[in-house]
């Protein structure tokens, strides 16, 4: 048998709205997930299940995360990722696929109590600390109009 790693697909869904002439993101604050704990990160995000799509991960993610159906998913970049300070990890390499939603029905409420300490949105210029480093990467980069499609995180490239 040969030992090959193994990649998690992840999708992420970054809440988008334009209020007061600013762009905003919804975010959440982490909390008893054993990840990250205490860092604000994407409103909806989640591993994406056996015979999934990513497209329908992200759907289900917003809606078991934060009670809303989305009317408009926009991919934004595919990040492979690894965690470089611990490669003897079973799980060391992940693919994270980013959305945009700027349409929904229903009002975003935390729907896991048990992971989510608080929901609120933020100006994109003005994104609270600590947030996931990953994330914060695209956050970053939509915030300047400029995400490449392909994103590497944590390689020593």
């Amino acid at each position: 048998m040969i030992d090959r790693f193994v990649v998690v697909p992840a999708a992420y869904v970054l809440f988008l709205r334009r209020q007061d002439g600013a762009d905003q993101v919804l975010l959440q604050l982490r909390q008893n997930t054993g990840y990250r704990d205490g860092h604000w990160a994407a409103a909806a995000a989640g591993h994406v299940e056996k015979g999934e799509s990513v497209f329908a991960a992200a759907r289900r993610e917003a809606l078991e995360e934060v009670g809303v159906r989305l009317e408009d998913l926009q991919p934004v970049c595919a990040m492979h990722r690894t965690d470089a300070a611990d490669r003897a990890a079973a799980i060391d390499e992940r693919v994270d696929y980013f959305f945009t939603s700027r349409a929904w029905s229903g009002t975003p409420q935390i729907r896991e109590p048990d992971k989510c300490a608080e929901l609120r949105w933020f100006d994109l210029a003005a994104l609270p600390d600590p947030v996931v480093p990953h994330e914060k990467v695209v956050l970053e980069g939509v915030a300047a109009d400029g995400v490449p499609p392909i994103v590497t995180y944590g390689f020593p490239d």
